[in-house]
Order: structure tokens, then C-alpha cells, then sequence
């Protein structure tokens, strides 16, 4: 299998990823065995997930077995960032579900002007006026049908946006964080299917974002106490042995947590969801000309001496950045004809 390689934010440094199942995945995956279609659609079945997810997170066999409790055991996680002792984290599920002390550990600029990361993940940033990444678009997802439902199209607001794709590994805290503060206009899930988010399998030409499981957040942040950005988008994507997507915002550190509904408000860099359990992905769309992405971000994906199998797939250069959640992702930016146009949805 081909290195995939990714650059650590802190470091500066190229990684090797470990991408765990890879050689499963890649056969799968496989062009070889694309007249064999039936195999991929129960590989990404809902019960097959869930099943898989039991064997590795749940139970005895799972973990003297199948590995994901040595895996994340030996994947280098901070066990002192942990709200939770070693002792209480004794499985792979204990671990992947772990609360951390971000108040400490994941600290945010101050300025309201900063769009945070949403997750600990691996991040694209790009746009999708960009000629240059038509394969991009196409491949790993399907902008319209990735947003779009029946009875309401929100994707005709973020045409010729800024997007940020972020790629969790099994080893990440799992807990989704709002990138922004602003009020929550819609809420709605859209899916069925449980593909692999391996970039051998985004690559493959399957949109596993557009085909998954998700769930589609529309925050309005032009609002009292809002990060003023126009309207956003947040697309948290299952993937294999990723059975579910807890809406569980809290106001304060992770206390009395509530389910995401239209008309609440949620605060930059607070917990808005969690992953359970496995890998997965969450997708973060802006209006046109409301934000810059950080510049070391974009700098970062057109690293040509970076082994990324995005780039190799894809025939464009794709290289993902190691972000810690709560992060600088992007600056807002001050426009008034854009500020107009985001207010076109209430009409």
C-alpha cells in the first residue's frame, strides 16, 4: 500500500499515517472490484457497521483480537488531557468516547473574529470556486446532494463558498466543537450508508460523504453575540463502525447537555456533538467572502513533497493538516455586500 502522509500544525513535520484496516479497505475499494458492487453496498451496510463496531469496541474478543483497543492504546493519546482516570478507560469504546479537559488543553483565541477547528482531525481547506479541484468535489463529495433534502435546498446559499474538510482517526477525541457562535436555523439527517472515509476509498470515486449517514447543522451567525460570518454549514459524516451522531450541546465544559434544534444558540468552541464509535468526517461550508482560511492551511495542501494518496487519487494536490480542535481555522472577513446577501434566506 502506498504511504499516506499528512503535516503536524504544531510541528510543521511530514507524518506517516497508520490507517488501520488499510489493506481490507483497499481491497474493497478496489477497482478490481467494481463489478463486484454487491460486496461494497453490505460492507457499508448499517448492520454490518454496527456488528463490526460490537466485535472492536464492546466486546472481550474485540479486544484481545481485533486490535482497536491495542490500536488506541499504542496510537500516542494523551491520557493526562483525559477527564476520566486510565483505570475507568479500559476499553476501546471508554477511549474513544473520552472527554478531555479542552478548557486547558485545547486552548482558543479570544477574538470573535476567529473561526475555530471543529474537531482534533486531519483538515482540508479549500473552495469550491476553484476550477482546479473539480476532482475534488466530484470524488469525495457531492455538493448538492450532500446538503440538499426534499422540501429544502441549502446548498444554493453556499455555492462558490469556502469549505473545511475534516477527517477524524479512530485514535481522535471524538467530540465535535462549534467552529462558530450563531443561531441553529435547521436541523435534519440525510443517508443511509456506512463507507469507509479512508482516503483509499474517497479516492475510489464512491463520495462516501454524499452516500453516508450525516447530520446537516445551518447556523446563522449575523445575530446578536453571532461570529458574524453569514450562514454555515456543519456536516457530521458517519463512516464504518461509526454507528451514531449524539446532538449533545453543552453551554459549559460538557455539563446538561441538549439535543442541537433550531432556535438554539450555540457558542464558539463548545461541544456539539460526539461520534460513536469508529472513524469519521465533518464537513464545514461558508457563504462566499466571509472568511480567509489561516494561511499555513492552504500553504500546507499544495506541499509537493508530501506522499498524500488525496493527491495521488485525486491528480490534485490535496494535503491535510493535523488540527487541534478549537484551533484557528479562518478569519472573518468584512464585507457588507456580503453581509446583504447572507440575509437573502429570510425573505
Amino acid at each position: 500500500m502506498i504511504t499516506h502522509q499528512y503535516i503536524d500544525r504544531r510541528t510543521r513535520q511530514v507524518r506517516d499515517e497508520q490507517l488501520p484496516g488499510d489493506r481490507i479497505i483497499g481491497a474493497l475499494y478496489s477497482p478490481f472490484l467494481e463489478n463486484a458492487s454487491w460486496l461494497t453496498r453490505i460492507a457499508s451496510s448499517r448492520r454490518l457497521s454496527a456488528g463490526l463496531a460490537r466485535v472492536a469496541f464492546d466486546s472481550s474478543l474485540g479486544r484481545h483480537a481485533a486490535g482497536a483497543f491495542r490500536f488506541l492504546k499504542n496510537s500516542g493519546i494523551d491520557f493526562s488531557e483525559c477527564l476520566d482516570s486510565g483505570a475507568e478507560l479500559n476499553t476501546a469504546r471508554t477511549i474513544f468516547e473520552r472527554q478531555i479537559r479542552y478548557w486547558d488543553c485545547r486552548p482558543m483565541p479570544a477574538a470573535e473574529s476567529i473561526v475555530v477547528c471543529a474537531a482534533d482531525a486531519r483538515v482540508t481547506v479549500a473552495s469550491l470556486r476553484e476550477t482546479s479541484i473539480v476532482f475534488l468535489k466530484e470524488k469525495v463529495f457531492d455538493f448538492a446532494e450532500l446538503l440538499n433534502r426534499t422540501g429544502r435546498s441549502w446548498s444554493e446559499f453556499f455555492a462558490r463558498g469556502d469549505f473545511a474538510l475534516f477527517r477524524l482517526t479512530p485514535d481522535k477525541y471524538h467530540y465535535v466543537h462549534a467552529p462558530v457562535s450563531g443561531l441553529v436555523l435547521d436541523v435534519y439527517r440525510l443517508g443511509q450508508a456506512h463507507h469507509s472515509c479512508n482516503p483509499t476509498a474517497v479516492v475510489s470515486g464512491i463520495s462516501p460523504h454524499s452516500k453516508n449517514c450525516r447530520v446537516v447543522t445551518i447556523l446563522d451567525t449575523d445575530v446578536d453575540g453571532g461570529s458574524r460570518v453569514g450562514l454555515v454549514a456543519i456536516v457530521e459524516v458517519v463512516a464504518l463502525m461509526v454507528g451514531q451522531i449524539v446532538q449533545c450541546y453543552s453551554r459549559e465544559k460538557y455539563a446538561d447537555p441538549e439535543e442541537v434544534k433550531p432556535g438554539l444558540f450555540l457558542r464558539r468552541g463548545q461541544p456539539k456533538s460526539l461520534f460513536r464509535p469508529g472513524s469519521s468526517s465533518v464537513i464545514c461550508f461558508f457563504q462566499p467572502n466571509r472568511v480567509n482560511f489561516w494561511d499555513d492551511l492552504l500553504s500546507n495542501r499544495f506541499r509537493a513533497d508530501v506522499s498524500s494518496r488525496m493527491s495521488l487519487g485525486l491528480g490534485e494536490s490535496i494535503v491535510e493538516t493535523d488540527v487541534a480542535v478549537r484551533s484557528p481555522l479562518a478569519l472573518r472577513q468584512s464585507n457588507d455586500a456580503a453581509n446583504q446577501r447572507s440575509d437573502l434566506w429570510r425573505r
